[in-house]
């Protein structure tokens, strides 16, 4: 948070108000996934990424234009980024000194606030404060909430706020409510593991009128998925206020969603927090790692912050399955929204998840499918795959 405590009056405010007077405190909704899986075959034409390699980080061939199960090269995997673990007498408060893939914390570069995606991207800027007030506090939590004032009381409404859900290894039980589809171009592995990371591509799909976001996100999840940190973009204007790809974070307890960007989130970067607009047609990385009793949260250059253990009663600390994946939400079965930047899987510019890494993990080996048969994917090596598409219209 802030060290003053400065409270940003913003656009996106008015938007989490509104919210709070026309949503619940549980979201009712059917999760129906179309699970016939497609998977295309591999496409070996690496994609060089945009983004360079922080200062005293590990190699990572991709970065070079070249993945290593495609060039011979060793696989890129990771061990701890701070080989003597934390010190005793720090806390959850306190990050590893080092981020997931090796380098020093740097601050993030701002454009000015309320920049949009394009205007941040041709500043070479990595984020852009999501208000014209800049502040760094994060903003109000956004998901499903009651509300209770001497006038009037909200106890049961429906909601056009969907949180992001990780694909399941199974069909999910229908719940009574407004049907929500998901459809997915994911990589998954279990994996136990302290963490992973990712390059992702950012981009600027189009989210159709009535559906609900479209977004890509890395997800740590404990075994039965029950426990979940995720991190990632999405394109959601009711989230957002604006059709521009922002940076958000997520957790679940015990299967329940809690909200975007806070409910139990804690703030670390004085520079970049949860909400803000990012640069569209870049690559950036987006990390989480369990480290001094919290799960920590890394995009581009720094710590965002933390999820601390308590959240889960300090019974998930390790993971058991991570997934990387692209995501729509719609109440059609049919969307026409894009995902990834809209160019389907077979195509050499289509978004792309790219040189995967755990920490203190397994040899990555993703397993690479789609789920809900619009959109596809394309699997490059171990652990890298396009994904994406126009979307069914």
């Amino acid at each position: 948070m802030n060290e003053d405590g400065q409270v940003s009056i913003s656009r996106r405010g008015l938007v989490a108000a509104g919210l709070a007077v026309v949503t619940v405190g549980s979201m009712s909704v059917v999760w129906t996934l179309n699970a016939g899986a497609a998977e295309n075959p591999a496409d070996v034409t690496a994609v060089a990424s945009a983004s360079a390699e922080p200062s005293g980080a590990a190699t990572d061939p991709s970065t070079a234009g070249a993945d290593p199960s495609t060039t011979g090269a060793a696989p890129f995997t990771t061990v701890d980024a701070d080989p003597a673990g934390p010190d005793p007498a720090e806390d959850a408060s306190t990050p590893p000194a080092r981020l997931p893939w090796g380098g020093r914390p740097v601050a993030v570069t701002r454009a000015e606030p309320g920049a949009n995606s394009a205007k941040v991207a041709a500043e070479g800027a990595d984020i852009a404060p999501a208000d014209k007030s800049g502040a760094t506090q994060a903003p109000p939590e956004f998901s499903p909430k009651g509300r209770n004032s001497r006038w009037s009381s909200v106890r049961s409404t429906r909601t056009s706020v969907v949180a992001p859900v990780p694909p399941p290894l199974t069909e999910p039980v229908p719940r009574a409510g407004s049907q929500v589809n998901f459809l997915y171009g994911v990589g998954s592995q279990n994996a136990e593991t302290d963490g992973a990371y990712a390059n992702f591509s950012i981009a600027k799909p189009k989210l159709a009128s009535g559906d609900f976001h479209t977004l890509a996100e890395l997800s740590v999840q404990s075994a039965d998925g029950a426990q979940i940190v995720e991190v990632g973009w999405t394109v959601d204007r009711t989230v957002n206020g604006d059709s521009d790809p922002h940076i958000f974070v997520y957790h679940w307890v015990n299967r329940k969603e809690t909200c975007y960007n806070a409910c139990g989130f804690v703030q670390y970067s004085q520079t970049v927090k949860p909400g803000d607009t990012l640069p569209e047609g870049g690559n950036k990385r987006f990390g989480i790692q369990h480290y001094n009793d919290a799960w920590w949260v890394a995009y581009d250059t720094e710590w965002l912050g933390y999820f601390p253990d308590s959240l889960w009663n300090g019974q998930f600390t390790r993971s058991g399955q991570v997934q990387f994946f692209g995501e729509v939400a719609s109440p059609s079965t049919q969307p026409c929204s894009h995902m990834g930047n809209g160019l389907a899987s077979d195509n050499a510019s289509a978004a792309r998840v790219g040189s995967v890494a755990y920490i203190n993990g397994p040899e990555v080996d993703l397993n690479v499918r789609a789920i809900g048969g619009v959109y596809s994917v394309n699997k490059l090596s171990a652990r890298t795959f396009r994904y994406g598409g126009p979307g069914a219209c």
